[in-house]
C-alpha cells in the first residue's frame, strides 16, 4: 500500500531533497569565486552580509552567499569542507524544520551555517545541546570558525555569574544545554531589576539531538522552588493576637464578601501586642497579611461547613457539592491559619516559584530547528507540536552495516549468557563492542557476569559528561568493550581505531528493546558512521517489560511445546515485526501523554505570560505610567465592591456602610469618607467621589517624596504582590492538576474543568492583587530608603551596587507613645494618624 501511494502521490522526502539539491548546486558554483578571497576579504563578507541585511535584504536572499563563506571559512580553519549533503541539512535548519541526519554524517559542522547566516540578524542564535560537555566542546571548536569570520560566541554554563550570563547571551551565537536556556527564562520573570536578566528576546534555537530535548524530556517541567519567608511561628501569633479580638469594637465583617477589616482600635490593638509603631509601614507587610488571614480563618471560616478536620489535616468542603475535596488547599495562607486556629501542625508554604514545559519554552523562539540521526518515527508529533517537518539528509556514502534479525530467548537469564558469550567471542578476535541497556541495573549484571568472564571493559553511568565523552570516543578501539545505556554519550562519534573495519568495525549488541523505536535506531547508528562496517544486533526474551506488556504468553508457551531451552534462540521477522507493532502503541501512548501534559501547561502558559509581561512592564517603567497602572487597579477594585453593596433596586437597603468600612480600611484616613457622602448617588456617582479623594491623597503622597522614590515605592508594592500572589497561584493551580483527573468519574471532562476552575481562581488571584496593591499603595508609610525585596528565601538577587538614595526630608521619629487620635507632635495641627501616624 504504501509502495502505491508513493507511486501516486510522489515521495515527499524525495521531493524535498531535489529541491535543496538546486540550492546546493547554487553554493557549488560560488566555491571558486570564494576561494580566490584572502582570509580578510572572507571576514570583509560577514559585516558586508550584514549591511545587506539593514538595507532589506532577507536571509534567505543571502543565504547561497553565507553558505559559501561558511564552507569556505571551515576549510581554512578547522580543515572540514562541507559535504552536499552537510549543506542540505544545514538548510533544512535555516527553513526552521529538522534535518535528520545519520550518525557520524557531520551534524556539527552543519549547524555552523544556519548559525553563521541568522547571526548576521544580530538578534542572537542559541545552539542548545544534550549536556555542557557537548556545549563546551562545540563552543570551542566551532566558536574558532566564527571568530575567524567575525562573529562572537558565548558559552552558557552553569554556575556563571549573572554578567557572564548576560555577556553570553548577547553574542552573536550562544552555546548551552536546554536546562540552563530554560532556567535562565524563567530566573529573568523573577528579578527585582532590569539590569538583573540576562536573556535577550527568543530568537533562533538549533537544537541538537531535538528528539531527546523535545520529545523524551517534554513530559518533565523544569521547576525553580525555594522556601517561603512566611513562618510557621508568625501565623500562631496572629492566631493567638485575633483569637482577642471582638467584632464591631476591633474589627467589622461583610457577610456578602466575607472581608473581614481591623478597625481603628483593632489596628491600635495590633501596634501594641506586636509592639511596632505603625502597622501599615512596609517593613510590616508580612504581619499585616498574616492578620488578615488570621481574621478570615476566624471570622469567615467555619469548622464543619467551610471545612472538615480530619487525622489533623484541614480537608477542604466543596460549597456546591458539599464533597471534601482532599489534597485541595486554600490559597494565599488561609489554609495554614485555619491551620493554627485549629491547633494542627502548620505545613510549610508554597515552595514552587517558577515553572514551564520544554514545550512550551522551545515555542517561544521565533524559529525552532533542530537535528539527529533519528526523527522520523516522532514526525506526526514534531509537526504537530512544534510546526516542524522532518526532512531525511540521505548520507554522503551509503551504509554498509549489518543489522540482524533479534534473537529471542525464553528466559532473561538465557539471553544475558548468550549476550556475554556473543562479546566475549568478539573481544576475543579483538572487534570492539557496544553493549546497549535500558536500565543501569541491567549494565551492572551484565558488568559482573563480564568479570566473571575475564573480560575488560567500561561501564558509563552518566555521572560524569567528561568521562562519558571520552569512554563513548574510544569505543571504537581494538578490544574496546563498552557498556552504556542507550542514551549515554549522544552526540558523540565513535571513531574506529587502527585495523578494526578489517575485524567486522564496531559491534551492537542490544540487551532489551526499548519502548521508542527511535531510541533503539540511535543505539543502532552507533555502527556504520560514514560507511564504515558494522553489525548490530538484539538480544530479546520473553521476560522482557516489552514481551510481557504486550502477549508474549502464546509465544512462550509455543517455545515450551516445542522444547526449546535456553540455549535455543528463535531468530524470527515476524517476531521482530511484532515487536515493532507494540513500540508503535507504547509510541502512541507516550504521545498521548505528553499532549495532555501541554494541554494543561497551555492553560498555565497563557496566565504565565500576562503575569510576565506585567512583571516587566513594572521593572522597566520609569515614568508616570506606574500610577496609571494602580489607579486603574484602585478603580477595579472599588468598582467590585461598589457593585457588590448597591444590587438591590430598592436604594434603601444599599449597604453603604460596608462601603465606608472598606474605604476606610483599605483607602482613605478614617472620617473621609462618610455614609452621607454616599447617601442619595448612583453607584457611578458614588465611585467617582471616593476616587476623587483618593487622587487628591495619591497627589499628597507624591509631594512626600521626590519623582524617583515614589515610582520605586510604586514598583516594590507591585513586585512584592504580584510575586507573592503568583507563587502561590502556581503552587494551588499544581494542587489542582495533581487532584483533576478524579472528576472524570463524574462523567466530567477533567481538562475542561481545569481550564474552567483553572481561570476562575486566575481571575481570583488578579482580583487579590489588585486589592492589595490599593490597600498598600494608599495604607503603606512611604520610607526614602526602599528595596526590592524577593518574596522567596534562598534565591540569591544581585542588586548591584545601588548607592543608597538621598533623603528629601529629614524622617520624623517617634519618641514617645502617641494615641492614634492624639494631636501629632510634629505640629502640624493635624491627628497624628493623619499625619505622621499614616
Amino acid at each position: 500500500m504504501a509502495g502505491l501511494i508513493k507511486k501516486i502521490f510522489g515521495d515527499g522526502n524525495q521531493k524535498q531533497i531535489n529541491r535543496l539539491q538546486k540550492k546546493v548546486d547554487q553554493i557549488e558554483a560560488l566555491e571558486p569565486e570564494i576561494e580566490k578571497l584572502t582570509d580578510d576579504g572572507l571576514k570583509l563578507k560577514t559585516e558586508e552580509f550584514k549591511q545587506r541585511f539593514e538595507q532589506g535584504e532577507t536571509l534567505d536572499d543571502l543565504l547561497v552567499e553565507a553558505y559559501a563563506v561558511v564552507r569556505e571559512g571551515a576549510k581554512r580553519v578547522l580543515g572540514m569542507r562541507p559535504f552536499q549533503t552537510q549543506l542540505m541539512g544545514a538548510m533544512t535548519l535555516h527553513e526552521g524544520n529538522i534535518s535528520e541526519m545519520k550518525t557520524g554524517e557531520g551534524k556539527t559542522l552543519a549547524s555552523t551555517m544556519p548559525a553563521y547566516l541568522n547571526a548576521i540578524s544580530g538578534k542572537g542564535v542559541h545552539i542548545i545541546t544534550v549536556n555542557e560537555y557537548l556545549a563546551d566542546r562545540d563552543a570551542k571548536e566551532m566558536g574558532e570558525l566564527y571568530s575567524f569570520l567575525g562573529l562572537t560566541v558565548g558559552l552558557n554554563g552553569n554556575g556563571l555569574t549573572k554578567e557572564q550570563k548576560r555577556e553570553a547571551y548577547y553574542s552573536d551565537i550562544t552555546y548551552g544545554t536546554n536546562n540552563e536556556f530554560g532556567f535562565d527564562y524563567l530566573r529573568d520573570n523573577m528579578v527585582l531589576y532590569k539590569e538583573q536578566m540576562v536573556q535577550r528576546p527568543l530568537n533562533f534555537a538549533i537544537i541538537d539531538e531535538v528528539d531527546s530535548i523535545l520529545i523524551d524530556e517534554a513530559r518533565t517541567p523544569l521547576i525553580i522552588s525555594g522556601s517561603s519567608k512566611k513562618s510557621a511561628s508568625l501565623y500562631q501569633r496572629a492566631d493567638g493576637f485575633v483569637s482577642n479580638l471582638s467584632k464591631e469594637t476591633d474589627y467589622t465583617y461583610d457577610e456578602k464578601t466575607k472581608g473581614v477589616q481591623l478597625t481603628e482600635d483593632g489596628i491600635t490593638k495590633a501596634e501594641k501586642y506586636f509592639n511596632i509603631e505603625n502597622l501599615y509601614d512596609l517593613d510590616n507587610v508580612s504581619l499585616t497579611h498574616h492578620i488578615n488571614q488570621a481574621l478570615k480563618a476566624h471570622v469567615s471560616m467555619h469548622r464543619d461547613a467551610d471545612y472538615v478536620v480530619q487525622e489533623d489535616e484541614v480537608v477542604i468542603v466543596d460549597q456546591f457539592t458539599g464533597r471534601l475535596m482532599k489534597g485541595r488547599r486554600y490559597s494565599d495562607g488561609l489554609h495554614q491559619a485555619i491551620e493554627a486556629k485549629e491547633g494542627l501542625q502548620i505545613q510549610n508554604e508554597s515552595m514552587t516559584l517558577a515553572s514551564i514545559t520544554f514545550q512550551n519554552f522551545f515555542r517561544m523562539y521565533n524559529k525552532l530547528s533542530g537535528m539527529t540521526g533519528t526523527a522520523k518515527t516522532e514526525e506526526e508529533e514534531f509537526r504537530n507540536i512544534y510546526n516542524m517537518d522532518v526532512i531525511a539528509i540521505p548520507t554522503n556514502r551509503e551504509i554498509v552495516r549489518d543489522d540482524r534479525a533479534d534473537l529471542i530467548y525464553k528466559s532473561m537469564e538465557g539471553k544475558f549468557q548468550a549476550v556475554v558469550e556473543s562479546i566475549k567471542e568478539k573481544h576475543e578476535t579483538g572487534q570492539p563492542v557496544l553493549v546497549g541497556t535500558v536500565a543501569v541495573e541491567t549494565s551492572e549484571l551484565i558488568s559482573q557476569m563480564l568479570k566473571r568472564a575475564g573480560v575488560r571493559h567500561n561501564v558509563l553511568n552518566a555521572k560524569n559528561h567528561f568521562r562519558e565523552a571520552e569512554i563513548i570516543e574510544n569505543a571504537g578501539q581494538k578490544g574496546a568493550v563498552t557498556i552504556a545505556t542507550n542514551m549515554a554519550g549522544r552526540g558523540t562519534d565513535i571513531k574506529l581505531g587502527d585495523g578494526v573495519k578489517d575485524l567486522g568495525g564496531l559491534a551492537v549488541v542490544g540487551t532489551e528493546r526499548h519502548e521508542s523505536r527511535r531510541i533503539d535506531n540511535q543505539l543502532r547508528g552507533r555502527s556504520g558512521r560514514q560507511g564504515d562496517p558494522g553489525m548490530s544486533q538484539f538480544y530479546l526474551s520473553m521476560e522482557d517489560e516489552l514481551m510481557r506488556r504486550f502477549g508474549s504468553d502464546n509465544l512462550k508457551s509455543m517455545m515450551e511445546r516445542l522444547g526449546m531451552d535456553d540455549s535455543q534462540p528463535i531468530e524470527s521477522k515476524m517476531v521482530s515485526r511484532a515487536v515493532e507493532s507494540a513500540q508503535k502503541r507504547v509510541e502512541g501512548n507516550n504521545f498521548d501523554a505528553r499532549k495532555t501534559v501541554l494541554s494543561y501547561d497551555d492553560v498555565l502558559r497563557e496566565q504565565r505570560e500576562i503575569i510576565y509581561k506585567q512583571r516587566f512592564d513594572v521593572i522597566e517603567s520609569d515614568g508616570k505610567e506606574l500610577r496609571d497602572i494602580i489607579e486603574k487597579m484602585i478603580v477595579s477594585t472599588l468598582d467590585r465592591v461598589v457593585a457588590t453593596h448597591t444590587q438591590d433596586d430598592d436604594e434603601d437597603k444599599w449597604d453603604l456602610k460596608s462601603i465606608v468600612e472598606f474605604v476606610e480600611g483599605n483607602l482613605l484616613p478614617p472620617e473621609d469618607i462618610t455614609e452621607n457622602d454616599l447617601s442619595g448617588k448612583e453607584p457611578e456617582e458614588i465611585n467617582a467621589l471616593i476616587m476623587d479623594k483618593v487622587r487628591s491623597r495619591y497627589d499628597e503622597k507624591e509631594e512626600e517624596l521626590t519623582e524617583e522614590q515614589m515610582r520605586e515605592f510604586e514598583k516594590v508594592i507591585l513586585l512584592r504582590t504580584v510575586d507573592t500572589k503568583w507563587t502561590d497561584h502556581i503552587d494551588q493551580m499544581d494542587q489542582l492538576r495533581q487532584g483533576i483527573h478524579l472528576r472524570a468519574y463524574g462523567q466530567n471532562d477533567p481538562l475542561r474543568e481545569y481550564q474552567l476552575e483553572g481561570f476562575a481562581m486566575f481571575e481570583v488571584m488578579i482580583e487579590n492583587i489588585e486589592e492589595e496593591v490599593a490597600k498598600y499603595i494608599m495604607k503603606a508609610q512611604i520610607r526614602d530608603n526602599l528595596q526590592r525585596q524577593e518574596v522567596v528565601k534562598n534565591t540569591q538577587a544581585v542588586s548591584g551596587n545601588q548607592e543608597e538614595k538621598k533623603k528629601s526630608r529629614k524622617p520624623f521619629i517617634k519618641k514617645q507613645d502617641v494615641g492614634r487620635n492624639d494631636p501629632c507632635p510634629c505640629g502640624s495641627g493635624k491627628k497624628y494618624k493623619n499625619c505622621h501616624g499614616s
